[in-house]
């Protein structure tokens, strides 16, 4: 299930930073695309904090927290073996990634850089592919330990990663 955690973790890697590409290249003039009436836009924002951008003056501490992260989500998944785990764990995992870069090469500077937001909701807060990675990730996080759902699986509820492909599924 590990190759599965990090194909996900890849995938939203992946569409975070392409999505951010095309952000800052058609909505670098201050450039503002209404999806949604006021419910949703899309408008470009450089971020040096938290959610809410709170924090601001401690860009440095999201870099470290980011880091931390991806080195306790990589340990945990490598002994999942339940697939909803590993769904949950691979989009943390993408979107602490993802921040995590941005925290350490764009501008203004290494482990000061400035997460790229575009996605408005209505106002409230304004944030990014990686965001929506990690708010589901949690979600899902909290929902199966809610249900006791264990990071491994027994036997009956899923196959491992070598019995699907041997099994050829």
């Amino acid at each position: 299930m590990f190759r599965a955690v990090v194909l996900i973790a890849a995938v939203v890697l992946a569409a975070d930073q392409l999505t951010k590409y095309w952000a800052e290249s058609a909505l670098s003039g201050g450039q503002t695309i209404t999806v949604v009436g006021d419910l949703l836009q899309l408008r470009l924002l450089y971020n040096p904090g938290a959610a809410f951008s709170i924090g601001s003056a401690y860009t440095w501490m999201f870099a470290v927290f980011a880091a931390a992260a991806v080195v306790a989500v990589t340990v945990v998944a490598w002994r999942v073996t339940s697939r909803a785990w590993a769904v949950a764990l691979g989009l943390v995992l993408g979107g602490a990634t993802t921040h995590l870069l941005d925290r350490l090469f764009r501008e203004p500077g290494f482990a000061r850089g400035h997460v790229v937001d575009f996605i408005d909701y209505a106002g409230f807060f304004v944030g990014n592919v990686a965001d929506i990675a990690l708010v589901v990730g949690v979600g899902i996080v909290m929902l199966l330990n809610v249900r006791g759902v264990p990071l491994r699986a027994t036997a009956g509820e899923t196959r491992s990663d070598e019995q699907v492909v041997s099994s050829g599924s």
